[in-house]
């Protein structure tokens, strides 16, 4: 028996992830397929990922697909995105090779008709949300997105800020892409309504600034800058996929803010570690915190809630560690990544099940 799980040369599953920039979809699957490797004969196609797994191309998924799997009547692709449908569907319905298609649909809204079209014609599909569930009318299961309880593990807080060599005693962080949509200013706008009074905390934004968005980081950085808290509103930049973990278990306090989300991994990453949050009131955040229990919810595009909900953090530090053990263990009960790989299981033995006699 080989010590470690590798891809297999003939995947009864092959997971999709063909989008070169790295995104949410990109980290869900970096964290999966470990696990799922050791669950299933299982083939990668794809970018390489993070952790060193490295994919076929899209041409070797279909070759290898030309005859079903060892034991198996039909191979199942697992996708994730719009072209990804469309490739499973011309391999399967054009070139009729024995594939199944599992799609997973994270969206909390009415998908345009091209996208509801591709979704209707999938063998299964997987919603990360009961809200996402309730936008497809073809669900088969809800499968909350997991986290590596491992990878993202707590830490003593106030040494890992230590040792980040930035101001402060605290660290509050936001992380993801800087744009509009993301929230990006409305923590800016918290962080000077708040930083002054609260000397003991410094605040990191992680995250890319795509060159359309160029112009939006640049006037949050001179509003920080004519506000003198250039020490202490931090831009990161992209942070590489290996090391955000460190980030969070940094933190103190996690804010997630956006205008609207499908999902929203990083605060369920963040309370991993024992962040406490605070989070904007879409995707599945109020499915994580319970206002006064794991951190606070407020609504979306509204700077002072947020700053209200901050400013009883940043006052009873002790309280707030309490807030972060507390997400940790919601974390543990409700959203581990073997959680996830168990129920995208179930779905992909359902599928089988159903072709026997």
């Amino acid at each position: 028996m080989e010590a470690h799980p590798r891809l297999s040369d003939d995947p009864e599953v092959i997971v999709f992830n063909l989008k070169q920039r790295y995104t949410g979809v990109s980290a869900t699957v970096n964290a999966l397929v470990p696990l799922q490797m050791k669950q299933w004969r299982l083939g990668y196609c794809g970018t390489t990922q993070s952790n060193g797994v490295v994919g076929m191309g899209w041409r070797e998924a279909i070759s290898v697909s030309r005859r079903p799997p060892p034991g198996r009547p039909f191979r199942i692709w697992h996708v994730r995105r719009d072209p990804e449908m469309m490739l499973g569907l011309w391999a399967r319905d054009v070139l009729r090779l024995p594939i199944r298609l599992v799609f997973t649909s994270a969206a909390q809204h009415v998908h345009g008709a091209i996208p509801r079209w591709l979704i209707s014609r999938m063998d299964a599909v997987i919603a990360t949300t009961q809200k996402a569930a309730d936008c497809v009318p073809n669900t088969t299961a809800v499968v909350h997105h997991g986290i590596d309880l491992a990878r993202f593990s707590v830490v003593d807080k106030s040494a890992a800020w230590a040792e980040s060599g930035l101001p402060g005693r605290y660290g509050i962080g936001v992380f993801g892409r800087v744009r509009p949509d993301k929230g990006t200013d409305v923590f800016v706008d918290a962080m000077l309504a708040l930083l002054p009074r609260y000397p003991d905390f410094t605040a990191v934004i992680a995250g890319l600034a795509q060159p359309k968005h160029a112009a939006y980081e640049t006037a949050l950085k001179a509003r920080i800058a004519a506000a003198g808290l250039r020490e202490r509103v931090v831009f990161l930049g992209e942070v590489p996929a290996g090391d955000v973990h460190r980030w969070y278990q940094r933190c103190l306090v996690c804010v997630a803010c956006p205008r609207y989300e499908p999902f929203g991994l990083t605060p369920f990453e963040a309370a991993a570690t024992g962040c406490a949050l605070v989070c904007s009131r879409t995707g599945a955040f109020e499915e994580l915190v319970t206002p006064g229990k794991q951190g606070w919810l407020v609504p979306t595009d509204d700077v002072p809630a947020l700053v209200h909900a901050l400013e009883t953090m940043l006052t009873d530090v002790q309280q707030t560690q309490a807030m972060g053990i507390r997400a940790r263990k919601e974390v543990e009960s409700r959203f581990s990544l073997q959680t996830e790989a168990d129920g995208i299981a179930a779905v992909y033995r359902q599928m089988w099940a159903a072709t026997q006699p």
